[in-house]
């Protein structure tokens, strides 16, 4: 973001949902599922390099290892992006 928030991000964080007034947002009902459309995110083939160990513990955990590795980097990833909006 190039323009500082005013918003008191780190309070919101915290803040139960029983406080949030939704009042605003409209409930989204069997009409809004009928029509809505799921789009997984596009997977793109890579060569990344990892430890031996590391990538020996991915798949000794049973198959669909790649799947956990990038449910881990995606973890990663949002945790720090929501990180750098609380800043």
């Amino acid at each position: 973001m190039k323009k500082r928030s005013d918003t008191d991000w780190k309070r919101l964080a915290t803040m139960p949902d029983r406080d949030i007034d939704f009042s605003d947002i409209p409930e989204l009902d069997e009409a809004f599922f009928k029509e809505a459309k799921w789009r997984p995110p596009v997977k793109q083939s890579v060569t990344i390099r990892l430890d031996a160990d590391v990538l020996e513990w991915f798949r000794s955990q049973g198959p669909g290892y790649q799947t956990r590795i990038n449910r881990l980097l995606r973890r990663y990833m949002e945790v720090n992006t929501r990180a750098l909006t609380l800043e």
